[in-house]
């Protein structure tokens, strides 16, 4: 279901990738992740993108690791 677009890497979420996983999510969790995107001020791709890279590999960058778009 990866797809690429602007010489994206097949490491990271479009942005369409994202908004398409994130439409098929029940309401609640839906919500979640745009509420976290929003307080975070993270792209919803890469909320969803860290949410299954943890379920998948507890010890991967998380939301207190990453910052996308941000320097240290």
């Amino acid at each position: 279901m990866q797809s690429t677009t602007h010489n994206q890497s097949y490491e990271q979420l479009s942005s369409a990738d994202g908004q398409a996983i994130l439409e098929r999510l029940p309401e609640r969790i839906r919500n979640a992740i745009l509420d976290r995107a929003t307080e975070i001020s993270y792209p919803v791709e890469a909320i969803v993108e860290m949410a299954i890279a943890d379920y998948i590999d507890s010890h991967t960058i998380d939301f207190a690791d990453c910052k996308p778009g941000r320097k240290a």
